[in-house]
């Protein structure tokens, strides 16, 4: 069935003739340059935003947010369609070889800008891709169980050092992972083993059962629990503190070496789409972005809006990719 039911996002035939009239007004009008009346309107069809990750997720969530919003804006339907796997990768290799004329984009987290260096083979490459918007982050955290003794990062670590400490991740190769890593091999003589667990859920139920001493995963996964009074994270990966949890200090206000990392939801086109169409999307993103609607339901769920003008994606994502290349480096964590 439709994707929003009870709402039409095709614009009817008087608005498509007003919009023509005002584009011709515009178009008449000497001031702007030939360059605008070289463009044609776009969209001119459904827009495709091929998700790289399951539904339920964060990206997922923002991707299906994004598209209601946008398919208003745009007057044509924005579709979301899953394509899982890999970490991310599947929807990626799918969305390197698409004709790269606007009409589908992948919608993708961090992971694309850490799996360049993490993968033995990621099956596409980074300048097969335009970034185009990034929109939010969500933090890392490092939980305890509520009744543990540990309160800082800079305790686990000196725990660490008299006794072998198992950590639990949503998985090989996840932030959490790759960041628990790199805070341990930055503190000599710890003695630390990692649990892999399939999401952020199943490695906070073996938190609460006593299995692990610590979990490294996205904030969404550990709000819950730090609500209910069950878990307690001893460090947010913000480079400020976090308005879903207040209280909660960064990395850098731990005792341990700065760590700032966030993973975030980002729009990314096929090398070669029209220049026009980044800098429209890029544009319309900011405006959704701007919406309180919009906006509340991020905080809510803790998320720090990212957002910037085209140029400022591009450096953004360029930076992610050079960042995870360093972190993959020193950890030494592959996969296959």
């Amino acid at each position: 069935g439709p994707m929003f039911p009870g709402k039409s996002f095709r614009p009817g035939v008087h608005s498509m003739t007003t919009r023509r009239l005002f584009i011709g007004t515009l178009l008449a009008a000497p001031t702007l340059g030939p360059a605008l009346a070289q463009t044609p309107a776009w969209p001119q069809r459904p827009v495709r935003f091929v998700v790289a990750l399951a539904p339920g997720g964060f990206v997922d969530l923002i991707a299906r947010l994004l598209a209601e919003h946008l398919s208003e804006i745009w007057g044509q339907a924005v579709v979301v369609e899953n394509r899982p796997g890999a970490g991310g990768n599947v929807a990626a290799q799918f969305m390197a070889r698409a004709t790269p004329d606007g009409y589908a984009a992948l919608v993708t987290s961090a992971a694309f800008t850490s799996n360049l260096s993490l993968s033995r083979n990621p099956g596409y490459r980074a300048e097969q891709f335009l970034p185009t918007a990034v929109v939010a982050g969500q933090p890392q955290l490092f939980l305890v169980r509520a009744d543990n003794r540990i309160q800082t990062l800079h305790d686990l670590v000196e725990t660490a050092r008299r006794r072998p400490v198992n950590f639990g991740s949503p998985g090989v190769g996840s932030p959490g992972h790759l960041l628990a890593e790199l805070l341990f091999k930055r503190a000599p003589g710890t003695d630390t083993t990692h649990v892999a667990y399939g999401g952020g859920g199943p490695a906070m139920t073996a938190l609460l059962a006593g299995d692990i001493d610590m979990v490294a995963t996205g904030l969404a996964a550990g709000v819950p629990l730090i609500r209910g009074g069950r878990a307690r994270a001893i460090a947010v990966t913000s480079d400020r503190r976090n308005d879903a949890l207040p209280d909660v200090p960064t990395v850098a206000e731990s005792g341990v070496e700065p760590i700032v990392d966030s993973n975030w939801a980002g729009v990314f086109f096929p090398s070669g789409t029209p220049q026009a169409v980044l800098e429209r999307v890029n544009a319309d993103v900011r405006r959704v972005m701007e919406r309180p609607a919009f906006r509340d339901r991020l905080t809510t769920m803790g998320f720090d809006a990212i957002g910037g003008d085209l140029a400022a994606a591009q450096a953004f994502v360029a930076s992610e990719i050079a960042k995870w290349r360093d972190i993959v480096s020193a950890v030494g964590v592959q996969i296959d």
